[in-house]
């Protein structure tokens, strides 16, 4: 579908109830920023991901994230360049498999090799790349302090807090609220394991987007008139091993996917 001409047809894809959620007042301011390429459609936490791509995100203003995005890839992979593998490998606790790292994403492998190339037998996510990156280099293979915190507790996570309330915690708790099972698959398929023990949480499980990085989803359901909650946390050690903006791409990444498990199995 070709992109918005005016702002009156990115409002006409809106709840109109000014709920706020995108960190704007009104819904007609939304749709005037995502005209002028301050915003996109997703940032919109009630459309639904088919409204998105199939409009393509926003306005016809170039992609200036899918522009940062590839910058830092090169960086990255310029920097990966410079990475002895076998010295990496043992740093990390990763093998290697005829000169390529292989590390353990999801409960699922992946090898990067010296040109900074990720390959898996499964679907390589995009959103996945820059912090696999970005830990092959950052990682120095650190202990966890096992002390959890919330994003706004990392470098620089209370500018980006907001945001990622809003991309990552509330679809999140939007998608429990729906359908529990959620985690369940989660489980199974991500190698994931039960951590109910934290936070008194009525369920909890933590992940294993990469090695050294787990994270703790906990979900509390509503109770005697109160709202469900749901919260994200990380090792108070993250930085060590990722920066702040892989740990919201991550983060988000799977956000995004849950999403599309849920919707291929049904609400």
């Amino acid at each position: 579908m070709p992109p918005f001409k005016n702002h009156l047809e990115v409002l006409k894809l809106l709840p109109k109830t000014n709920c706020k959620e995108c960190l704007l007042p009104t819904c007609l301011t939304f749709a005037v920023a995502v005209i002028n390429g301050q915003k996109s459609l997703a940032d919109c936490p009630h459309l639904d991901q088919e409204t998105v791509a199939r409009h393509g995100g926003g306005s016809e203003r170039p992609d200036h994230v899918g522009e940062e995005q590839a910058r830092r890839l090169e960086e990255l992979r310029a920097e990966i360049a410079q990475v002895h593998f076998p010295s990496a490998a043992q740093r990390l606790g990763a093998p290697l498999a005829r000169g390529n790292l292989v590390i353990k994403c999801l409960g699922k492998d992946f090898q990067v090799d010296p040109r900074g190339n990720v390959v898996s037998q499964c679907h390589t996510n995009p959103w996945l790349t820059i912090p696999l990156l970005n830990y092959i280099v950052r990682c120095q293979g650190d202990d966890l302090s096992g002390e959890w915190i919330p994003f706004r507790e990392l470098d620089n996570g209370v500018e980006r807090n907001p945001l990622f309330e809003q991309r990552c915690e509330k679809p999140l708790k939007r998608l429990a609220d729906r359908q529990t099972d959620l985690f369940e698959d989660i489980i199974h398929i991500f190698s994931a394991r039960p951590a109910t023990d934290l936070f008194s949480s009525d369920i909890a499980i933590i992940l294993h987007p990469l090695p050294r990085f787990p994270v703790l989803i906990c979900y509390w359901k509503p109770e005697d008139g109160l709202e469900s909650s749901l919260n994200i946390f990380f090792d108070a050690a993250a930085n060590k091993v990722v920066d702040t903006g892989s740990v919201f791409n991550l983060v988000a990444g799977m956000t995004r996917m849950f999403e599309k498990i849920t919707s291929s199995h049904g609400s």
